[in-house]
């Protein structure tokens, strides 16, 4: 077996945390012996064990007391380079040294400046061999919300909406009317489990009334955003039950009441997708969906604060309507969605 091979699988475990890690990334750990894969595990939940201590433990929960000779023997491979600092937890770099492994295979150097090459030269000033860079574009996409948290700044943005055929957006009378359909609906709910928030404006919270949780898909709900200058919404619309916590960006005050956080900026007309991300990234928040209404999607396009675009197209037109935002962006792929069609775009620009 190569070492993409085992790099694979890293990835294959740590994608079964998706959603449940942040702001932490998505890590995986096999470790083999003379080709043989004798453990394995993964980062599961935020604030308890990494992959590699899981992984370690696999190894002494089958092979007992001849754990620690095995393990001498051992290639140990992991998508992101072994922790070198007190975190939550005691570095993963000094558990490889301390069972003496043979060699560590790495995706992708960690970016976080705790670490950042470090836990390298910790295993490497212990005698083990390190290799570094194994399908390291592959893992670094794996991770992208954790790599823009980091070196960006900001949470990993994806924009979502839904458009006719001939490209309307919503309606002109400002009713609500759908135009994807089931199956669309719960992707979208699968997606809700996945990133960490979901973000729109007064009118959509008016107009729709969206509940914003993952009801169509087992999975914990995100923390509900609503841009809210006025403080306008009805207090008893969805947005403020306690199915999620909602954090409502205002001009008039800060303030919590029960699981409703309310956020007072300054001057929200000026720069408004800049002072989100920029908010969300101190709230240690790695991704977020923005939803729309319109304004708010146009506003994270023209500032070119996005990283991802999920457009359905759905096979109906309507006589008229509010036009769709324009993407500018790399198609990276179309799927059949029952009888919608889903396009992801890449935002190469930003």
């Amino acid at each position: 077996m190569t070492d993409e091979f085992y790099m694979k699988r890293c990835l294959e475990l740590a994608a079964l945390a998706i959603g449940n890690v942040s702001p932490n990334p998505m890590v995986g750990c096999v470790i083999v012996h003379n080709g043989k894969l004798i453990g394995e595990g993964y980062h599961q939940e935020f604030g308890k064990a990494h992959a590699e201590p899981n992984a370690i433990k696999s190894v002494f929960d089958q092979y007992g007391d001849d754990s620690d000779e095995l393990l001498k023997q051992a290639i140990a491979y992991v998508n992101l380079e072994p922790c070198a600092h007190f975190g939550k937890t005691p570095p993963c770099a000094d558990l490889f040294v301390k069972h003496q492994l043979k060699k560590v295979v790495i995706g992708n150097r960690d970016p976080f400046s705790g670490v950042d090459g470090k836990g390298i030269e910790k295993l490497r000033n212990a005698g083990i061999e390190v290799v570094s860079g194994v399908l390291e574009e592959e893992c670094k996409y794996f991770n992208r919300r954790f790599f823009t948290r980091i070196l960006q700044q900001r949470p990993y943005i994806t924009l979502k909406w839904a458009e006719t055929a001939n490209g309307y957006f919503a309606t002109n009378d400002g009713h609500q009317k759908w135009i994807s359909g089931a199956l669309a609906k719960r992707m979208a709910h699968q997606w809700r489990t996945e990133e960490d928030a979901i973000l729109i404006g007064k009118q959509t919270a008016i107009i729709d009334n969206p509940q914003l949780t993952a009801r169509e898909w087992p999975g914990k709900n995100p923390t509900r955003l609503v841009i809210d200058k006025n403080l306008d919404v009805p207090q008893n619309n969805y947005i403020f039950n306690d199915e999620a916590k909602t954090i409502i960006f205002n001009e008039i005050k800060t303030d919590v009441v029960g699981n409703v956080h309310y956020i007072q900026m300054e001057d929200m007309h000026f720069y408004l997708a800049q002072k989100i991300a920029f908010q969300l990234y101190l709230m240690d928040m790695q991704s977020v969906i923005v939803e729309g209404g319109a304004n708010i999607l146009k506003q994270f396009l023209e500032a070119n604060i996005w990283d991802e675009a999920r457009i359905f197209s759905s096979q109906g037109s309507w006589n008229n309507g509010i036009p769709s935002p324009v993407i500018n962006g790399r198609l990276q792929e179309q799927i059949r969605v029952g009888s919608d069609q889903l396009s992801i775009y890449i935002n190469q620009h930003n």
